[in-house]
């Protein structure tokens, strides 16, 4: 199932009440790149990218009727899937400092934290936060 760039922007609105959202022009443009990886299904998607031996994970959204579900973890193991059968051999991510329960998920699947950039996202009230930076080998 592929979804719109429309489709992604209204299901990122839903699922990141907390930071501002991707907006559709963003996810169509992205979408255009040849590098792009969507994968998705009803309620959920992960977006990013391969270039050569790296994936990057660009966002990760699922509805919140469905969250706690499993999907965020299928989809999660199926970018992770398509990454490697196009070459990557490592998965890179960012996550928000103040997103305890990501972090824990994304740590539960087998990602480790490798850094920090500071003040990377704007929260919806102006706020600022670091952005943890993590990663997972696929070989």
């Amino acid at each position: 199932m592929g979804l719109t760039a429309a489709e992604l922007a209204a299901l990122s609105s839903r699922a990141y009440t907390h930071m501002e959202p991707w907006g559709e022009r963003a996810f169509a443009g992205t979408l255009e790149q040849p590098s792009s990886l969507l994968v998705s299904e009803p309620g959920g998607f992960v977006m990013g990218r391969v270039v050569l031996d790296e994936a990057e994970i660009l966002a990760l959204a699922t509805d919140p009727a469905v969250q706690r579900q499993g999907v965020a973890r299928r989809l999660l193991a199926a970018f992770e899937a398509q990454a490697a059968a196009r070459g990557a051999a490592q998965v890179f991510l960012e996550v928000a400092a103040a997103n305890a329960p990501a972090q824990g998920f994304y740590s539960a699947c087998g990602y480790t934290l490798t850094g920090r950039r500071k003040g990377y996202y704007r929260h919806a009230d102006g706020r600022r936060d670091d952005a943890l930076l993590m990663s997972r080998a696929l070989t």
